[in-house]
């Protein structure tokens, strides 16, 4: 077992050096001086180990210490009740949604394609190494950030200790039930398409490990105990029973489909996603337009991909508007609980940088228009042409700003009501500041990945993502996000500074997708 670990690590090692010397040669500003040779260069090929290396060793931290930062330490100022018990409460049910989420085994990655299928490389052997290698990282990654957080949070060293050990736990009970129902049922879990009652136990857990504590109700360390104890009993045996399954091969075979394992590098370009999008387009011949030109175009375009386009957003609207309801009704029955929310919205408006970030649907609606529309448009020449592009690029931003407004005005207004109701602000002008700046977010995100879109056109005209370039922007306008996570300013200083950027930034970025858009909006190889 440990060779065929070895020999999986290496392939898994090959694939990402040579990911990453595609990425460089992909980089806007230096794929012009790498010679096509680059992947035979044995210098590069050291310097691209290296980095995987690295990565991997970075991989098994970093999410962890996001995770327990995001989900559960930033959380634990929302809630009067005991900081500890809360830290572990939090814990507890994230874990639980967490475990069957995401197994590691039934992830049908490429690594596992080429060395099962392609390679014929034993199936149990490999499955079972690379699973334990997961799982031994997995406590290893969760391990220091458990102690750190939990200290700061005042929960026992003995419950920081073990806390690791529980997220193992869940995840073998849930892998070995994974393998009662292959076993009983014949179909194998792909963990990369929940079934309804994945999501639906998920959002249980969220709502529990959310809900609970706003209302002082928490797990204290001896129902913890009490849990952990049973869930190594059950882990246990998990691990028994998984190490001595011997069906491997045949759950695998259901499991690494080539659809499958292509799923997540095409994105929107997905076999199944185009049919899920196909079934959404309406082709009513009723439908017409009283505008000319691109406006007509894009108009129709609209129109026969409403569903597409504003399905989401019509559900973040519901959403939104029943958090807000409960808000209302928290800061009308409970005076901690408005008293508090009325210190958070003094000073965390930076943090809706983050959650406009998270709910802006612009990336979605540029991967549909290019998946329904330009991906067949841009082979004809006359589509390339600089009127047509910045025609149909002005439609399209009229287009964008205006579906992800809804979710945004629900926002601004909710916020500043909110704030009236739970005691109000000395400077009347925050209400409106604290509006305006919600909407300059989101029409920010708008224009930002409308024009990223453009310059950097980042997909193949089989809807593959080859764009290292749009991926780099992608990453850094996340780091920046979760950075305003940590930030606290006053609503009138942020918010006149968040307004004056976005003003600045649209008029910059609009101005070079006018300059450049027309010569970089093109089919990728």
């Amino acid at each position: 077992m440990i060779e065929t670990f070895i020999t999986s690590f290496k392939l898994q090692n090959t694939y990402r050096t040579n990911s990453i010397i595609y990425s460089l040669k992909q980089l806007l500003l230096i794929k012009r001086i790498l010679p096509n040779s680059l992947y035979k260069n044995r210098g590069l090929k050291i310097f691209a180990n290296i980095i995987s290396i690295l990565l991997e060793i970075i991989n098994i931290f970093i999410g962890k210490i996001i995770y327990i930062l995001a989900m559960i330490f930033v959380p634990l100022s929302w809630y009067n009740s005991n900081v500890s018990d809360t830290f572990i409460h939090l814990f507890m049910f994230l874990t639980l949604a967490g475990g069957v989420l995401n197994t590691y085994m039934l992830n049908p990655t490429k690594d596992k394609y080429y060395a099962i299928i392609l390679m014929n490389i034993d199936e149990r052997k490999y499955g079972l190494s690379n699973y334990y290698y997961q799982l031994i990282k997995l406590i290893i990654g969760f391990l220091p950030f458990t102690i750190l957080f939990g200290m700061i949070a005042g929960v026992p060293l003995w419950i920081q200790i073990v806390l690791p050990f529980f997220v193992v736990a869940i995840k073998l009970i849930v892998m070995n039930y994974c393998i009662y129902h292959f076993k009983k049922t014949n179909k194998a879990s792909n963990e990369n398409i929940p079934t309804k009652f994945v999501w639906g136990f998920v959002a249980v857990c969220l709502l529990l490990a959310y809900g609970l504590p706003a209302i002082n109700i928490t797990i204290n360390q001896t129902i913890l105990l009490l849990v952990f104890i049973i869930s190594i009993i059950l882990g246990i045996y998990s691990l028994v029973k998984i190490h001595n399954f011997k069906d491997y091969r045949k759950m695998y075979k259901q499991i690494l489909t080539e659809s499958n394992v292509y799923m997540q590098e095409r994105n929107a370009g997905t076999q199944a996603l185009k049919d899920t999008s196909l079934k959404q387009i309406e082709l009513d011949k009723t439908y017409t337009s009283n505008k000319s030109g691109f406006a007509y175009f894009h108009d129709l375009f609209v129109k026969r991909h409403r569903k597409i386009l504003t399905t989401a957003v019509k559900k973040q609207s519901v959403v939104i508007l029943v958090i807000f309801i409960a808000m209302i009704i928290g800061i009308s029955v409970n005076d901690n609980f408005k008293s508090k929310t009325n210190e958070i919205l003094m000073v965390y408006l930076p943090y809706f940088v983050f959650i406009m970030y998270c709910i802006n649907r612009s990336s979605s609606v540029t991967q549909a228009m290019f998946m329904n529309c330009d991906h067949s448009m841009l082979t004809y020449r006359i589509y390339r042409t600089p009127k047509v592009i910045l025609g149909i690029f002005k439609e399209r931003l009229k287009t964008l700003i205006t579906i992800n407004l809804l979710p945004a005005t629900l926002i601004g207004l909710g916020l500043a009501l909110l704030l009236y109701l739970s005691g109000g602000t000395d400077n009347s002008l925050n209400y409106l500041i604290l509006f305006v700046s919600i909407i300059s977010m989101s029409i920010f995100f708008s224009v930002h990945y409308l024009v990223m879109y453009y310059l950097l056109q980042p997909y193949n005209v089989s809807t593959e993502m080859k764009s290292s370039t749009y991926k780099v922007v992608q990453g850094l306008t996340y780091i920046v996000c979760w950075y305003m996570i940590q930030i606290r300013l006053p609503i009138f200083s942020f918010g006149i500074a968040t307004i004056v950027f976005c003003i600045a930034y649209c008029l910059i970025s609009l101005f070079l997708a006018y300059k450049y858009a027309p010569k970089t909006f093109k089919l990728r190889v």
